[in-house]
């Protein structure tokens, strides 16, 4: 069937709700809208929760999809596929050595926020082959973590020219807001390389897109991809996946911006827990032992 998922070695193309002939009005509106899911606009993650009520946290983070940082080359290429140039190439996004590497921002959390991230990374670890270690002081590449109060988001995959990886969750209690314990593993599964479930290229087999709930100007936030820039490893789409909207993101009127086309038993886009779906995902997408059986 299909799913979502990961940056590989591949063309980068982007699925609009909008015509194939691009205006120069499109194309400017598409870039200021990437540009500006890169700027602090001054909000906390509690203004954005007030305002949508319904979304979950990472959803309501300001970033692009709510919760992913994008790079300028990010930007320069999804413009160019948006224009219908030459599909922008990603360089290898894995962790090398399948190793993440991180250290905690200097003063960013407290003894217990920290054991929260910790079981975070112990869970992941677990469940895949994906191991983490502490950065050495030498090394460049490397994923720094910040408590900011604007948000959960992240950059998606490792990339060698980046330097300083993105990871944020806006400080709280443990199991609340960017401290739920299945949010902390959200963001770093990002970072692993994986991106939103309902972007995938065929998702719209599976869920109604309700454009007219949304608030202006946020539609690309429901951008698909295409099948070169995202695999599905042989796994199903999957509704309660731990990278899934919810069905309230950027709603403007506490409608749904997401309906699911089929019954099922589970709540789209839960938070209680990582699937084993979406460990297999990880596994596949590293080719960890006895990920393909």
């Amino acid at each position: 069937m299909k799913f979502v998922v990961l940056l590989c070695f591949v063309g980068f193309v982007v699925t609009c709700p909008v015509p194939e002939t691009r205006t120069r009005e499109d194309i400017d509106s598409f870039r200021t809208f990437l540009e500006n899911t890169r700027k602090d606009d001054g909000k906390t993650l509690e203004e954005r929760m007030a305002a949508i009520p319904k979304a979950k946290e990472w959803e309501n983070s300001g970033k692009y999809q709510g919760d992913i940082i994008l790079d300028d080359e990010t930007i320069d290429g999804m413009v160019d596929a948006y224009m219908g140039r030459n599909a922008y190439i990603w360089p290898n996004s894995k962790w090398p050595a399948d190793t993440v590497v991180w250290e905690f921002g200097e003063g960013e959390f407290d003894p217990m926020q920290q054991a929260a991230i910790i079981r975070g990374i112990e869970e992941i670890e677990r469940n895949t082959c994906i191991k983490f270690r502490l950065r050495n002081p030498e090394e460049q590449n490397y994923v720094r973590l910040t408590g900011r109060s604007d948000g959960c988001y992240a950059h998606v995959g490792y990339w060698q020219t980046r330097g300083v990886h993105t990871y944020n969750l806006a400080r709280n209690t443990p199991g609340n807001g960017c401290f739920r314990h299945t949010t902390i593993i959200h963001e770093w599964l990002h970072i692993i390389g994986l991106l939103h479930m309902q972007s995938t290229y065929n998702r719209d087999n599976y869920l109604d897109v309700k454009w007219e709930n949304m608030w202006p100007g946020m539609e690309h936030n429901f951008d698909k991809y295409d099948t070169n820039v995202v695999s599905n490893h042989g796994l199903p789409y999957e509704y309660d996946s731990n990278m899934h909207y919810n069905g309230y993101g950027f709603s403007i009127n506490g409608e749904p911006t997401l309906v699911p086309y089929y019954d099922y038993l589970k709540v789209m886009g839960q938070v209680q827990y990582v699937t084993s779906v979406d460990w297999l995902r990880v596994n596949r997408h590293y080719n960890c032992p006895g990920a393909w059986w």
